[in-house]
């Protein structure tokens, strides 16, 4: 699958008309990411918070687990390493842009086959949470880059940083505040 469908009619395979909206929501986490405020990485609303620079990081980095559940068949939480926090807009973008084409790439390697088998998250022996992979790759993968795309949002307005639209104009955006 190497084009997202955009219409009922430009659907081709089922695999467009589950994942059509990829490539959009891949589209507004890039234009968040290019907003990144590279002087404020550092920064964190509370102290139980992540910096701005490990939460876009890990936005950054979501279309990765969607690799992991079309490639593998669990993911260990506990077993993997924390990633090195990216602390610029150019660097964020480049992450971001390698996990995207790794997501894609995969995907485009699926079957419905492959989207049928069973996927878990375990930490050490617990199983966390399984389902098959088409399931998965839409609550680990898409809706968790979403949830966490918003809270950057937030640290963004926090820090006076205009925030993009996601789905439309943004409130920046209307008030000629946004970056174009």
């Amino acid at each position: 699958m190497s084009t997202y469908a955009t219409s009922p009619s430009d659907v081709s395979s089922t695999l467009d008309m589950l994942y059509s909206d990829f490539e959009a929501e891949h589209a507004a986490t890039r234009r968040l990411l290019e907003r990144f405020p590279d002087a404020k990485h550092d920064w964190r609303p509370h102290e139980h918070s992540r910096t701005i620079a490990e939460l876009a990081t890990h936005v950054a980095d979501i279309p990765n687990r969607g690799v992991a559940i079309l490639t593998t068949s669990e993911m260990d939480v506990g077993a993997r390493k924390p990633l090195t926090p990216v602390t610029t807009a150019a660097g964020l973008l480049a992450a971001h842009d390698a996990s995207v084409a790794a997501q894609k790439a995969a995907l485009a390697n699926a079957d419905l086959a492959t989207l049928s088998g069973e996927w878990k998250v375990r930490r050490g022996d617990q199983v966390v949470m399984h389902g098959p992979k088409f399931r998965l790759l839409r609550t680990m993968m898409m809706s968790h880059l979403v949830h966490h795309r918003a809270q950057l949002g937030v640290y963004y307005r926090l820090l006076g940083v205009p925030v993009p639209g996601m789905y439309g104009p943004s409130a920046d955006d209307l008030a000629g505040r946004g970056r174009t």
